[in-house]
């Protein structure tokens, strides 16, 4: 597949990864449907991509609304054939915190976001793609997760987190093995620290600190690095079932 005839579900698309691949995909020639719960930054963020482009307001954790808005971008794409998962939050606390044990209400809102979201736009998206004509190595379509290098070395403070996206990158290969019979691959993209929203809100000392963790390139990733890492999974039909990651070789330290 040509990322020129990419037909994208983007969750999240509103800022971030998921807005970054949103501008790389309709810049090659590709249409994009964003979906988030931001509706002042979504409609903005789909009114600066152009006609290529639209957005609809989703809420990941309901399954209707998941339903309904996968249906809605179905009708403006025409097909499906690449879907991004990039909601999701942070979900940062102690499992025993200053003023008590976690509450688990706070865990659960993090595994509904994070984990239960993209499981219900996975199949909401995989059962429209079975409706695609196959290409010539009979493929349909391509699901791509984010993970987080969190899954492989979570640090203190995020225990929810780390759950989340170690299980999306275990839902990989079982998904791609199922899908598989349908011509629909998985892939998962685990990235670093990346230039996001959030880090924005972080001291120049802290960004300045995570920088430096990273043995080379010594700076935070672009959002523009992970979009085009999503255009090439796209046009590789051979990778499948598998765990990326991007993040210049860091590994984190416990805290």
């Amino acid at each position: 597949m040509n990322i020129n005839e990419a037909r994208a579900v983007i969750t999240g698309g509103a800022s971030g990864l998921g807005n970054a691949v949103a501008r790389h995909v309709v810049a090659a020639g590709g249409r994009v449907a964003l979906l988030d719960v931001q509706d002042a930054l979504g409609a903005t963020a789909a009114a600066n991509l152009g006609p290529a482009a639209t957005f609809i307001k989703c809420d990941v954790t309901n399954e209707q609304n998941v339903n309904d808005a996968v249906q809605r971008a179905h009708a403006f794409l025409g097909s499906i054939n690449l879907t991004v998962n990039c909601a999701g939050v942070v979900g940062a606390g102690r499992m025993l915190g200053k003023s008590g044990p976690m509450a688990g209400d706070f865990f659960t809102k993090v595994i509904h976001i994070n984990l239960i979201g993209t499981f219900l736009i996975d199949k909401a998206c995989a059962h429209l793609m079975t409706q695609n004509t196959p290409n010539a190595d009979g493929e349909r379509g391509l699901i791509i997760h984010t993970s987080s290098v969190a899954a492989y070395e979570g640090q203190i403070g995020q225990v929810a987190y780390s759950a989340t996206k170690g299980a999306v990158l275990a839902m990989t290969l079982p998904m791609a093995r199922e899908l598989a019979a349908f011509g629909i691959r998985v892939m998962t993209i685990a990235p670093g620290v990346f230039w996001t929203p959030m880090v924005d809100g972080m001291t120049k000392e802290l960004q300045d600190s995570l920088s430096a963790q990273v043995p080379f390139p010594k700076r935070l990733g672009r959002a523009e690095e992970y979009a085009s890492l999503v255009a090439h999974l796209f046009q590789s039909p051979y990778m499948n079932g598998e765990s990326v990651r991007l993040d210049g070789a860091i590994r984190m330290q416990p805290k």
